[in-house]
């Protein structure tokens, strides 16, 4: 396990550190026997070991802990809501006083200009953390949040929620890799404004809706979600978005046989459309 480890590493062109009595090639491009043998050699070092073993230790820590178990025993400050489809959640304006988990059902996260222009920020699913603006000083809230399904939020209290965070290292560490991996797709989403096409926009959100590149199977967008919130997400004019939906479907990217509901189903061929220049 140590030497496959080390191996990969050494096949995504890892810099290692020389070593009185050892030769090692600073940028290794492929993945052969000599990268193998490179792994072996470093597999050796007591240093090395460790990293690996601490490394294993705590992936499999992440995997272990479970957030909503965690917050089940939190005590006093946390409240389980139950919100009807199309039902607000807290409204822009609204005191900033409460972080909330989504237990079941899809969420979205929108915002209004002063001159009445509507964007949608984003649409969450179960295990997502929303309001964490609260912990960071904001004293309003500057979006609104509805349920787009029936839900299930556990709302948490401010000061409930950074007394888990002290509390709890493994909790502290699956939410900050939450608002990295946020933060993350907010520049991503920039980046994609500012130089793509409303195609590929369009694109890139069905996918990231389907969690195309993340674990697990990928599943159907969301019951009915209509051409008015793509349209908003997306940066473009509703007939925009219909005229690339009815091509994707022609061409068999996308279809609305989804499941009971009229779900938009994605498959993975729709990704030719982001990766083509």
């Amino acid at each position: 396990m140590v030497i496959d480890f080390l191996a990969k590493y050494c096949a995504e062109r890892l810099t290692f550190r020389d070593r009185p009595g050892q030769t090692v090639p600073r940028q290794i491009a492929g993945y052969g026997a000599w990268n193998r043998e490179c792994a072996v050699a470093h597999a050796r070092s007591s240093d090395y070991n460790s990293f690996v073993r601490t490394s294993i230790v705590a992936k499999k820590k992440n995997r272990e802990f479970n957030a909503a178990t965690f917050l089940a025993t939190i005590g006093e400050g946390r409240t389980n809501l139950t919100f009807a489809k199309k039902q607000g959640i807290f409204a822009q304006g609204d005191a900033a006083d409460a972080v909330f988990y989504i237990q079941k059902g899809k969420v979205k996260l929108t915002v209004v200009s002063k001159t009445g222009r509507e964007a949608t920020l984003g649409l969450l699913g179960v295990e997502n953390f929303f309001g964490e603006g609260a912990l960071a000083g904001q004293a309003l809230r500057m979006g609104s949040a509805w349920a787009m399904t029936d839900c299930e939020i556990q709302r948490i209290d401010k000061k409930a929620m950074m007394n888990a965070l002290h509390r709890e290292s493994a909790f502290s560490e699956l939410f900050v890799a939450y608002l990295l991996a946020r933060n993350a797709r907010y520049e991503e989403d920039l980046v994609d404004q500012l130089f793509n096409s409303s195609e590929k926009r369009l694109a890139r959100v069905l996918l990231l809706l389907a969690h195309f590149g993340k674990e697990g199977v990928p599943e159907i967008v969301v019951p009915k979600i209509s051409q008015e919130s793509l349209a908003e997400m997306v940066g473009t004019t509703r007939s925009r978005v219909s005229f690339f939906m009815n091509r994707f479907r022609k061409l068999g990217f996308v279809d609305y046989s989804g499941g009971p509901e009229g779900g938009l189903q994605v498959h993975s061929s729709l990704l030719s459309v982001v990766l083509h220049d």
